[in-house]
């Protein structure tokens, strides 16, 4: 459950510090006062969008945290290790958002995503908003609802997920059999353009190898006259260079038994003599070697004109040949898989068999959770002045499948005895909405699995009895999870374990600020009694309200 929320410059919120306690918590206080943006800044911090206007007026930042204490069975400590945030006793969610828009958040310290907030908010908390009655209106609200109910939330994605596969494998099958003759023809091109290339034989380190070859017979004859020049100037000739070398070497030799400054000389001269003599020795090995050869020349020359041709013919550079030669092989791969149509329908066909075997499991579950769901809301309704008043659950099997599966979802409702049920969005006014909503929600909430619950004026619209009927449902839910409400109310808030005020002033800058505070005692009384009362709080409203607060 949630033990504490820290707000930082949230709308009117400078500075809050909240612990929360076990059961029943009302939320109360003057229109206007800011009683909502407690429960707009744990939307925030449990993964809802972010606004930089969220930030109050002349604060950088906004900086909302809660500590949540998960219960024993929660699958809450599963969820982190299995996304890598830190298992403990407590979970600290954290969210800052800047005045640039940019949003950070943490859980137990780690960095995480709004898209983690949101998960690992469902776990946490249920949060009911103001015109959480008008949303049931609409038709994919009362089907998530539904499935809700039924425990199928996973299993509908997965209806959805199979649908879209479903889908595409169709429409792959279609234009296959609608392309067949273009396909056809793009299919022979390729498969000529790729034989045109194994003929070719292309790859780059041959390429690289040829130019190498072609250079050297090219160049063949030079390369002869040059190495026997050299030989001649280096050891056949008279004087040869390495005869003179060796006479040199030998004076030199002789001469630093004399002068012992010569040694180095000698030395250098030395290997000198031993580099030349191997030069000419490779030099010799060379020119026995080569030879020219007007024939491999000209294969060489018709091997470069064939690739040089084949990459002018597609206006490719010739290193962009072989990416091209893959493009071609990997479109004609698909062309393959499309033009197999026999493949395509057993593929349209799997897919069909996943989505009905998901979309009739799915139903299954709809029509148990619709009855049952029914009867609960049904039940409900009694004890809010609907005395009569049948809810029901509306299954009705579509013309075609759809991402939602096989049947429409429709809330049915008759608020009279003897009257047919007929849809919410048609025959509910606006109190009547108000108690149905709740009757709804109020239900839906008991079959959840979040610790906490939280019902932003959800009892709008009602009033007298059937006010203090309510606060006595949400006191009961109250002993089940911790439950927070805000509310106008005061039947509601005298039910409720314990209460805050919310409240405006000015600040030391001049701008408004909303404050909070727990009420105990008289002061409690007191706020009662003004929710009573109005304007002029007199002695019997004090009166009344005292006898509110003792009858819980």
């Amino acid at each position: 459950m949630l033990r504490r929320l820290t707000i930082r410059d949230f709308v009117l919120a400078h500075r809050l510090e909240l612990d929360f306690s076990e059961g029943f918590g009302a939320l109360t206080g003057e229109t206007g006062a800011g009683k909502s943006i407690l429960l707009d800044a744990l939307s925030l911090l449990l993964g809802s969008r972010a606004d930089p206007a969220m930030i109050r007026e002349g604060g950088e930042r906004a900086e909302i945290s809660g500590v949540f204490e998960p219960a024993a069975d929660s699958p809450v400590a599963s969820w982190l290790a299995a996304n890598d945030f830190a298992v403990e006793d407590e979970l600290i969610v954290r969210r800052v958002l800047e005045s640039s828009g940019r949003s950070r958040a943490q859980i137990n310290g780690s960095p995480a995503t709004g898209a983690q907030l949101k998960e690992l908010g469902e776990f946490l908390a249920d949060i009911h908003g103001q015109h959480a009655h008008h949303a049931l209106l609409r038709a994919d609200s009362q089907r998530q609802m539904l499935d809700a109910q039924a425990g199928a939330t996973e299993l509908s994605r997965e209806v959805a997920l199979h649908f879209r596969e479903w889908a595409g494998a169709r429409r792959a099958h279609a234009e296959a059999l609608a392309d067949q003759a273009e396909l056809t023809r793009e299919r022979e091109m390729l498969e000529w353009q790729l034989g045109e290339a194994k003929s070719l034989a292309f790859d780059l380190p041959g390429w690289e190898s040829l130019n190498a070859e072609h250079q050297r017979l090219g160049h063949a004859a030079s390369l002869i006259d040059g190495a026997a020049e050299a030989l001649a100037t280096l050891d056949d000739d008279e004087p040869a260079l390495s005869a003179s070398l060796d006479h040199v070497l030998a004076r030199l030799t002789e001469l630093s038994r004399f002068d012992g400054q010569l040694a180095p000389v000698v030395d250098l001269l030395s290997g000198a003599a031993i580099g030349l003599g191997e030069a000419v020795s490779a030099l010799r090995r060379y020119r026995d070697r080569i030879e020219a050869d007007p024939e491999a020349l000209e294969a060489a020359e018709r091997r470069i004109a064939a690739v040089t041709q084949f990459a002018r013919k597609y206006r490719l550079t010739v290193e962009e040949i072989p990416e091209r030669i893959g493009e071609w092989s990997e479109r004609l791969g698909l062309i393959e898989q499309a033009s197999d149509l026999a493949a395509l329908e057993k593929a349209e066909q799997a897919a069909q068999s996943r989505y009905r075997e998901a979309a009739e499991r799915l139903s299954v579950l709809r029509q148990r959770a619709a009855s049952e769901f029914s009867k609960d809301v049904s039940d409900a309704m009694q004890s809010l002045a609907m005395a009569g008043g049948v809810f029901d659950v509306a299954l009705s099997p579509l013309r075609e499948a759809s991402a939602q599966g096989l049947e429409s979802v429709e809330f049915l409702v008759a608020a009279n005895p003897n009257q047919t049920p007929r849809p919410l969005a048609k025959v509910a006014s606006g109190g009547e909405l108000s108690r149905i909503g709740l009757a709804i929600q109020v239900i839906a909430s008991r079959s959840g699995t979040a610790p906490t619950l939280i019902f932003d004026e959800v009892d709008v619209g009602i009033g007298g009895r059937v006010a203090e009927i309510v606060g006595r449902h949400l006191a009961a839910l109250g002993r089940e999870r911790q439950v927070l409400v805000v509310t106008h109310l005061p039947q509601v808030a005298a039910r409720a374990d314990w209460q805050w005020q919310v409240s405006k002033s000015l600040g030391p800058d001049g701008a408004v600020r909303s404050e909070l505070a727990r009420l105990e005692g008289e002061a409690r009384v007191e706020e009662i009694a003004r929710m009573l009362g109005g304007v002029d709080i007199t002695e019997t409203t004090r009166a009344h309200a005292a006898e509110l607060l003792a009858a819980r």
